[in-house]
């Protein structure tokens, strides 16, 4: 998450504590509707220390010659892995008297990339200097209770350009298996299943009362709620299902929303090393 000022040195400080544990590092993009700074200037400095950032992109923010401009202007800056994303409203946010733009959502975000990719200009004819190198990935959730609306939205963001899925949470292994067998599979399309940190039972409870398709079961707040340490527990629970959903997906991402230095004790206790590149 990039800071909420014009400091990074404690986001790029919590960046290197990664270095050599992950393949790449989210850069998220105004989630939530909350002011942070650029993902694509914490990117570039991310990258500039030796560590491959992807970086969400939103539409929420950017009428679609802002948008052209931020994708040309982060692949001159070496980027190249973009989360294409619609963005959160901004009713959710803290200042909900922003207007939001959305003049594109992420598959016509996904089209763009890779009409650039392609080297065509938004106009007419090519783009002077040569088509982009952008590996552009969609977000997917599994908890979606219409297995085949999901599907028929995958599809179209598979035909737009996206060419890797990164998950909502996942909390049961049993819903990512069917996601992965009956729609990403299909598709041809790799997968980076969602596991989030939690911290307790309260905090579990409020996920699932304000984040949009958050299933935590009861089982888990359960085990949180009983547990001694039940920061310890949420750990325990992350390297738990890293490890399970690595034998059914190409990777994880672990999301441990201002606890990134928690990282490093869910892989060691996923028994994940160094992992190769």
């Amino acid at each position: 998450m990039p800071p909420r000022g014009g400091d990074p040195s404690k986001s790029i400080a919590m960046a290197k504590r990664l270095q050599g544990l992950v393949h790449a590092i989210n850069i998220t993009d105004g989630s939530r509707a909350v002011m942070r700074m650029s993902s694509v200037a914490l990117s570039k400095l991310i990258l500039d220390n030796g560590i491959e950032p992807v970086v969400q992109f939103a539409c929420r923010d950017r009428n679609r010659i802002g948008i052209q401009a931020d994708l040309l202007g982060a692949h001159a800056l070496g980027i190249r892995n973009i989360l294409c994303l619609t963005g959160d409203p901004t009713r959710v946010g803290d200042q909900p008297e922003a207007k939001s733009v959305n003049e594109f959502d992420s598959i016509k975000l996904l089209k763009q990339v890779q009409a650039f990719n392609d080297s065509k200009d938004p106009l007419a004819g090519d783009l002077s200097e040569g088509g982009t190198d952008f590996f552009a990935g969609a977000a997917a959730d599994p908890n979606c209770k219409s297995l085949n609306g999901l599907r028929r939205r995958l599809e179209l963001k598979k035909n737009a350009g996206a060419k890797f899925l990164q998950t909502q949470m996942v909390m049961d292994p049993r819903i990512l298996e069917r996601f992965c067998h009956e729609v990403a599979k299909p598709l041809d399309l790799p997968v980076l299943a969602g596991v989030f940190l939690l911290k307790s039972a309260k905090n579990a409870l409020f996920i699932n009362r304000v984040v949009p398709g958050a299933c935590i079961p009861d089982s888990l707040i359960t085990r949180l709620d009983e547990a001694k340490d039940p920061a310890e527990e949420g750990i325990l629970i992350a390297a738990e299902q890293t490890k399970q959903y690595l034998n059914l997906t190409k990777g994880v991402h672990l999301m441990a929303i201002k606890a990134e230095h928690k990282i490093p004790n869910i892989l060691e206790k996923a028994e994940i090393k160094l992992l190769p590149q």
